[in-house]
């Protein structure tokens, strides 16, 4: 039987899988891409991405494509057992550089980012091809592969990151546990096109008669999910004709000109691996975290997984960390993984309320909240969800005490800066696919040892030093600062940073998550004290 060698085998071609194989494609790490399925499943699934998702898709070079085919800014409204609306949540704030809430359809977003890898020599994509074993050593991952024809071969790696969902065939046979619990009630998801509805967001119907979904999609598509009570029959319960009824008792007669793309009754399930790494082998995604619907957040808690993995494990292929580093994937990212969990879990519960008694005393507290201007601006603001935030991994803390509100561990900030030549570009841009020491109105590496210089090289850091908008000369002839990339604030956002942090120097992750924070005087203890993490 053949074997073949690479550094990297993701295991799965979703869109997590497919994200991470464009970064492997970024880093120039030889790659190959095992997804059983030959073709993309035609309908949508996930729907929503945040933010940060958008982000980690720019870090790939996706996002601008991806964007063109999403719906951005649509409102998620919450309505009582009355159908009146009690919470919207609309924010407009973009602190990571993109719209919070955006809604997409994943088949269109899946072929995006397949065609991003077309921009790769070193990325193999293999359709059809199925895992059929997975076993490591100290040194190397060993996969016994089914090819589309049937042919087996084997394949060699370094590094195995398994993306192979819920059912995760690479977490049973290394025997990960997946602890968690399956929810009682069922929903029916619906898919519908030729969709009419004047309804352009996304809604929660808290009705305790029935709790139903109805999400607003491009291009004409819309979802609707309904909540199934346990004495109903689930497969009677998805024939188009009971749909089209449901459907009908909320738009009236335009169901009849809705074209059915998909009926699909679904369990929801929190669970979470009980490690994330084991050895050379990764979880991502729903293969080490799943989530009910309700927050959203399923899709961008893989991709956030992504994005922490991608730079470590290429690092590790380069030879420039210990493949040891890698065991911080699971310290940095299993507790706001968690945390999303416990968000969507409260929040079904509060949707999915069928006690009309209880139903009724939700709406009250809702009503009363909304008459307190921080707890509306926290819900408009979607500042209840969770933010991830490292107290422990590749970071430096300098006080021996951890803050909750320290910005060390938190994510970086993107706003727009202008470059050298007047061009205005987002900040992560400036930054680059690895780390960077950034400076506000000081030079970064005028300070650095040449031990750090020769290690931070090595790791294509990236110094950048920060300036006023039009504190140069000219418009052409603006501050440039020695042997780093000078760029200019010009909408005054990374000097509230700064200001805020109080301190000049910021040491930015490839993932923009803070590594640290510190004065000019303290980035050699800042350096050395991660060149230790990272050696």
């Amino acid at each position: 039987m053949e074997t073949q060698k690479t550094q990297v085998v993701i295991v799965g071609g979703g869109p997590n899988g497919i994200t991470l194989a464009n970064y492997m494609g970024m880093y120039g790490i030889q790659t190959v891409v095992l997804e059983a399925s030959e073709e993309i499943l035609p309908y949508p699934r996930a729907v929503g991405m945040d933010d940060e998702a958008m982000r980690v898709l720019q870090g790939a070079g996706l996002a601008d494509e991806a964007i063109k085919d999403m719906i951005r800014n649509v409102p998620l409204r919450y309505y009582n057992a009355r159908g009146v609306c009690f919470a919207e949540v609309k924010p407009k704030t973009a602190q990571y550089g993109w719209p919070m809430r955006n809604i997409f359809m994943q088949q269109l977003t899946e072929a995006t980012m397949r065609e991003g890898l077309q921009r790769f020599d070193n990325v193999d994509l293999r359709l059809g091809h199925t895992m059929e074993s997975i076993s490591q050593t100290d040194d190397r991952v060993t996969l016994e592969v089914t090819d589309n024809t049937g042919k087996a071969y084997t394949l060699e790696a370094d590094f195995v990151v398994a993306s192979d969902g819920a059912r995760s065939e690479v977490r049973k046979q290394l025997e990960i546990g997946y602890t968690g619990i399956t929810h009682e009630a069922k929903w029916v998801v619906v898919d519908a096109a030729n969709d009419k509805l004047n309804a352009p967001y996304t809604a929660l119907h808290a009705d305790p008669s029935r709790p139903f979904v109805c999400i607003y999609l491009p291009y004409q598509y819309r979802r609707w999910e309904f909540m199934l009570f346990p004495h109903e029959n689930e497969e009677e319960m998805c024939q188009e004709e009971v749909i089209r009824k449901l459907i009908r008792g909320h738009i009236g007669d335009d169901v009849d000109d809705l074209d059915i793309v998909r009926i699909r009754a679904y369990t929801h399930n929190s669970r979470v691996a009980d490690t994330f790494t084991k050895g050379r082998v990764m979880l991502c995604g729903d293969a080490a975290h799943i989530t009910p619907p309700w927050a959203g957040q399923g899709l961008n808690s893989g991709l956030r997984d992504v994005v922490n993995i991608a730079w470590k494990v290429a690092a590790a292929a380069k030879g420039r960390i210990p493949v040891s580093v890698l065991n911080t994937y699971d310290q940095e990212r299993r507790g706001h993984a968690t945390d999303l969990i416990a968000l969507a879990d409260n929040m079904g519960a509060v949707l999915g309320m069928t006690n009309p008694i209880l139903a009724g005393i939700r709406d009250w507290i809702f009503k009363a909240s909304d008459s307190v201007d921080n707890l509306r601006e926290h819900l408009v603001e979607f500042k209840f969800k969770p933010k991830a935030h490292i107290t422990k991994g590749i970071v430096h803390h300098e006080a021996d005490e951890i803050y909750p509100d320290s910005l060390v561990g938190q994510l970086f900030i993107q706003p727009d800066v202008e470059t050298a030549d007047g061009s205005r570009e987002k900040f992560d841009e400036v930054q680059g696919p690895w780390f960077s020491v950034i400076g506000f109105r000081t030079n970064p590496l005028a300070n650095v040892s040449e031990e750090n210089k020769a290690f931070w090289a090595g790791l294509d850091t990236r110094y950048i030093q920060v300036n006023r908008s039009k504190s140069g000369f000219s418009y052409h002839e603006r501050l440039q600062a020695e042997g780093v990339v000078s760029v200019e604030d010009v909408d005054h956002t990374l000097e509230d940073w700064f200001t805020a942090a109080r301190d000049k120097i910021v040491i930015v992750r490839p993932d923009r998550f803070v590594a640290a924070i510190c004065s000019p005087s303290r980035l050699n203890e800042a350096l050395d004290a991660l060149r230790k993490q990272l050696s």
